[in-house]
């Protein structure tokens, strides 16, 4: 079986090198290279140059790249009927009688590159015509090669367990919506109903920020697998998943807003703020920026920002120290370095805890976006420009490495239910201090009323 490398090591050279990866004769037929590094091909040349052989396997690095940025040229499905057709052209699968010593040689490559398509772009086997195209070709390799029947049908389980697992976490957001929703609406009509606060559920920050990295690493597993699938990027503000992933940023923002706005006294309004700020150190030490920069966000949030009383009984060190971690000047100079520090840490990790990495998830989705927009998809010549895409893949691939990480915490599902449907105020910041605001008028008024 042919020998594939990690994510975290196929991206760290400049480019897709032949003289490293090609097995077969130099034949560079429609494929262009700049210092032996692949840069611009024809479609049809950079499909044949996917397809294995008896003597050739295409480089793990060049897989993923093509996978990912060929559907814009070509959709999934058609592209696994062109591989399919192609290999059973030079294998000549179709004739009388075949030559079984060359079909055990090639039978694993097809098998390998199968494997890998299913594993990292799983999202694509939704198509109905991909799963039957997939379906017809490990029923012709089981009938070429009895020995990989037990491999096809492992591949195939291991596609459905994924595909089951995207359509669980969609079913999941539904739900959560709506209950969201419904308790949203409890919350305007009966204030007075709220009886619990996210300290009185976890008292622990430290617990919190664990059980936020559960979720954040629930949502990156599938939310990569999205990415892949949508166009390399140029409609990723049109799905629906991706929007769900942003929704809980801003979720998380006004949880924590809320949360800070929702107690009558100033000492125990500071006292929540102080929670959030050791919440939010935790997920830096973690690993977690996404959380934590949420976290931040809802800290800055106009209604919170202007309790002046309130964060005068505060020590702000910790809290500036994190501000200055997460400040988006020089182009987020600051965070990058430390997501780098996090990347590296997470390179040389002996356990799962050293390995979470979870960055920034709109930053992300900003420099992909900029980088597709700021390159052309093809050349003058018609080429696909393929360097533009390895520039993408490799960015794809360092969150690709981090998803594969286990949460090695243990779930709460109190605290989790809390986080994910705890009634929280909208994006019109004048309703978030409405209740205590409400409660601040009625003691005034009882106030004056004694003193008169």
């Amino acid at each position: 079986m042919p020998q594939t490398r990690t994510f975290a090591t196929m991206f760290n050279s400049r480019g897709y090198n032949r003289h490293l990866y090609l097995l077969k004769e130099d034949n560079c037929g429609g494929l262009f290279y700049h210092e032996n590094n692949l840069v611009s091909g024809s479609l049809e040349a950079l499909i044949q140059h996917l397809v294995p052989t008896i003597d050739y396997y295409p480089d793990r690095t060049y897989i993923f790249t093509f996978l990912l940025s060929s559907r814009l040229f070509i959709r999934p499905y058609e592209l696994l009927a062109k591989i399919c057709l192609m290999c059973i052209e030079q294998q000549r699968l179709n004739e009388a009688v075949l030559d079984k010593g060359k079909i055990r040689k090639f039978t694993p490559k097809i098998v390998q590159l199968l494997i890998e398509w299913t594993e990292t772009f799983p999202y694509d086997f939704r198509d109905e015509r991909m799963m039957r195209n997939l379906k017809d070709m490990t029923h012709k390799i089981a009938t070429l090669d009895e020995l990989h029947r037990k491999t096809m049908h492992q591949m195939t389980q291991s596609l459905i367990r994924k595909l089951t697992t995207l359509n669980q976490y969609e079913d999941v957001l539904s739900k959560l919506n709506a209950s969201v929703t419904d308790r949203l609406t409890v919350l305007k009509t009966k204030p007075q109903s709220i009886q619990r606060d996210v300290v009185t559920i976890c008292s622990d920050p430290y617990t919190l920020a664990q059980q936020l990295t559960h979720i954040e690493l629930v949502s990156v597993l599938c939310i990569i697998t999205i990415i892949s699938y949508n166009t390399c990027f140029s409609d990723l503000k049109k799905t629906s998943n991706l929007e769900a992933y942003v929704e809980w940023f801003n979720r998380l923002s006004y949880l924590v807003a809320t949360e800070i706005c929702m107690p009558v006294k100033k000492k125990h309004r500071a006292r929540v703020i102080e929670y959030f700020i050791d919440v939010a150190r935790e997920c830096f030490n973690i690993g977690n920026f996404n959380s934590l920069m949420a976290i931040i966000s809802g800290m800055n949030m106009s209604p919170v920002s202007r309790l002046k009383k309130t964060w005068a009984k505060i020590k702000t060190a910790k809290f500036d120290i994190l501000e200055h971690q997460m400040d988006p000047s020089s182009n987020f100079y600051n965070y990058r370095t430390a997501l780098r520090g996090a990347a590296q840490r997470s390179l040389t990790a002996h356990s799962n805890r050293e390995k979470i990495v979870i960055p920034f998830f709109s930053l992300l989705i900003k420099d992909i976006y900029f980088l597709n927009e700021g390159c052309a998809n093809r050349l003058m010549n018609g080429h696909i420009n393929f360097e533009k895409f390895w520039e993408l893949a490799k960015q794809v691939s360092e969150f690709m490495t981090w998803r594969q990480v286990e949460c090695p915490f243990e779930r709460d599902r109190k605290i989790l239910q809390y986080l994910l449907t705890a009634p929280v105020f909208s994006e019109d910041e004048r309703r978030i201090p409405s209740v205590f605001m409400k409660r601040h008028t009625f003691r005034s008024i009882i106030f004056q009323n004694n003193r008169n």
